[in-house]
């Protein structure tokens, strides 16, 4: 047994020393599931690597769910992954913490692919900078995917108008159909357009200015707003709520505008119309982006990949893979946007130019500019992540609707009834135990 255990423990020492070796070789990737086309993108890097470089690589390629895991993973672990992709707020504090390597954009004889993200994806990205920094955000992260923040619907149920504000939350037609993300921050970045929809209009405040600037008062503000429609709000989901649109189940989803085309596609299948709207009083326009972070330990092979990324040709895999939209804004990625199907045409100059002001575009996916201009993009919480977070659990906590609060109860009073009965049987079998040692 013990010589057993040895020789096993020797053949993970070397297999470990193996790999401690050839980690020069070896590139270490965490990404969102479901966010890239592995079989035709991801598993074809290493070939494209070694045509490049001559070098050999092999890809270790693992998933996270939500960012804070994976952030906890390099902030306390020290993992030693060699490129993330992190929403923008996670870029903002990992900046801010000293969390990330610069991206080293030489690539020798390659073309620098990075350099064909939209304009518009630089300047807000430039935004993620720490204040007082002076950080070129650009030198340490380079964009991936990004959208905005709407409502997914049912037009069968429910009427556009009806969505054309944020609201619609808290409109008692809709008490019970209404699915909210477990996102306390999306939520929050778009519901405090809504809650300060009056300053804005008066010119008293900017929607950028609003929602880089997290106080007590507007997290007050938002959550009277959340209160006012727990009624309303059958669920708060990270990824169901799209499945239930698509079967017809439910009529309304504060969504990601990737999850909503997605959504609209697979209904379409099954012969159930779904849309999606921005309301009038603004978005979270959000962003993911590829970071090297501190302790990777591969950077000529993360940097590398972040630009094999950005190749036209890869982005149109990725974003037919996985339905949301590249921040890359080539000749290419424009004709493959342009759909003569689509009737009606978009002004998508922020994003290609001046020749796309009109753009036969699906705009769930790429939105007009008169949308982006009412965008602002979302930050880190800061210090005050902790208010928000108490704030976020109050809501929570407190929204169980009448059919909730029925099946809660219907649990108790049968796990009452459990406890009682279980205990009547165990005295009847103690009583019957006695009878019979008094005969005996």
């Amino acid at each position: 047994m013990k010589r057993t255990f040895l020789a096993t423990l020797a053949v993970c020492l070397l297999s470990f020393s193996a790999f401690a070796a050839d980690r020069a070789h070896t590139l270490k990737v965490y990404n969102w599931a479901d966010y890239i086309d592995k079989q035709n993108v991801l598993d074809k890097f290493p070939a494209w690597y070694k045509e490049q470089t001559g070098e050999d690589v092999y890809i270790i390629y693992q998933t996270f769910d939500i960012n804070e895991s994976m952030l906890t993973e390099i902030e306390v672990g020290k993992e030693d992954y060699d490129v993330i992709c992190p929403s923008e707020y996670i870029i903002e504090r990992m900046l801010r913490q000293g969390l990330l390597l610069p991206i080293n954009k030489d690539f020798g004889s390659t073309p620098d692919y990075t350099s064909l993200v939209a304009p518009f994806a630089q300047e807000k990205f430039q935004q993620m900078s720490p204040k007082g920094s002076g950080i070129n955000v650009s030198d340490y992260t380079v964009g991936y995917m990004w959208g905005t923040t709407g409502w997914l619907y049912n037009p069968a149920h429910v009427d556009a108008s009806d969505l054309n504000t944020w609201g619609a939350i808290n409109n008692p037609k809709f008490k019970g159909h209404v699915f909210v993300k477990d996102a306390f921050r999306d939520v929050y970045s778009v519901l405090v357009l809504y809650a300060y929809k009056d300053e804005i209009a008066r010119g008293e405040i900017t929607r950028d200015e609003l929602v880089a600037n997290i106080t007590p008062e507007r997290i007050a503000r938002v959550e009277a707003v959340l209160q006012e429609a727990k009624e309303n709000i059958a669920g708060w989901e990270v990824d169901f709520g799209k499945e239930e649109m698509t079967k017809g189940k439910a009529w309304m989803n504060l969504s990601w505008s990737g999850d909503a085309q997605w959504a609209i596609d697979e209904a379409a299948e099954v012969g159930v119309e779904l849309d999606y709207i921005v309301p009038k009083e603004g978005t979270n326009v959000w962003f993911d982006g590829w970071c090297i972070p501190k302790y990777a330990q591969n950077t000529k092979a993360a940097s590398y990949f972040i630009n094999y990324m950005c190749m036209p040709e890869n982005a149109i895999l990725n974003m037919e893979e996985i339905g949301y939209v590249s921040v890359i804004a080539s000749p290419e990625i424009m004709e493959w946007a342009n759909d003569e199907e689509i009737e009606e045409t978009a002004d998508l100059s922020y994003f290609f130019g001046e020749e796309a002001t009109a753009v036969h575009a699906n705009q769930v996916l790429y939105p007009d500019i008169a949308v982006i201009n009412r965008g602002a993009l979302m930050h880190d919480c800061g210090e005050e992540n902790k208010d928000m977070i108490e704030m976020w659990n109050r809501v929570k906590g407190d929204n169980l609707s009448v059919g909730m609060i029925a099946i809660i109860a219907c649990v108790l009073v049968a796990l009452v009834l459990w406890i009682v009965l279980s205990a009547i049987g165990r005295r009847r079998q103690r009583e019957q135990i006695t009878r019979k040692h008094k005969r005996h």
